[in-house]
């Protein structure tokens, strides 16, 4: 080989090497749960504490806003909505392109089975929370905005693409507010999607009977 063509070889490996290098890692794709299997954790609500959900918005943006030296580590902080673990909850590996709320196609079957569980019979009585995370990387307030974005992009698709009525889904991002692995803020895990059974939907009112008892008024006869 001549050395001209040795250099022109070295240069195409090192091209090579740094290509590797820089692309992105490919996150795995988890498989898509079941549709009976999200019913099984999402089926066994009892009761629960009345949310003020745009409240827990707010309250989560200021909160993600602190700036102070006695602020705790992410994985001391206290969960800024507690309750929501004590709730029947699945856990969703959805895709999304970076930083965006764009759903990726690998993640459509799985959002068409939140659809299936969500008209079954079993759950037609339950209004359910979309709620949005983040791993700990990055500015804190642009991870809580990230992840309520998220979370609309889902409720947004259950309503208009899945045809799930509006009043059963409701959406809230608690960012890297509430980690779902709290050991581990920086886990990819804590990019989860989570459905939460969040109340019991009012029962709709009886149609009222035709009052039988009206008489209809005779036509009068023309002249």
């Amino acid at each position: 080989m001549q050395p001209a063509t040795r250099n022109l070889c070295g240069i195409a490996m090192l091209a090579g090497v740094l290509i590797l290098v820089d692309a992105p890692p490919v996150r795995a794709q988890t498989a898509a749960p079941t549709r009976d299997e999200i019913i099984e954790k999402l089926n066994k609500f009892e009761s629960a504490p009345e949310f003020d959900i745009p409240a827990l918005r707010h309250q989560t943006m200021e909160r993600s806003k602190v700036r102070s030296k006695t602020d705790p580590p992410p994985n001391k902080r206290p969960l800024i909505a507690p309750d929501l673990t004590k709730l029947p909850t699945i856990n969703l590996d959805i895709q999304f392109d970076v930083d965006t709320p764009i759903v990726q196609p690998a993640s459509y079957q799985t959002l068409g089975r939140i659809a299936d569980a969500l008209v079954h019979s079993s759950m037609q009585p339950y209004g359910v929370l979309i709620v949005g995370h983040t791993e700990s990387n990055g500015r804190r307030e642009n991870n809580v905005i990230l992840s309520q974005r998220r979370a609309d992009a889902i409720r947004d698709m259950l309503v208009n693409t899945f045809k799930i009525a509006t009043k059963r889904v409701q959406s809230v991002g608690l960012g890297e507010e509430q980690f779902i692995d709290q050991a581990r803020p920086t886990s990819p895990v804590n990019n989860q999607i989570q459905v939460v059974t969040l109340m019991k939907m009012p029962e709709p009112e009886p149609a009222k009977p035709a009052d039988a008892a009206k008489k209809q008024q005779p036509a009068k006869k023309k002249k």
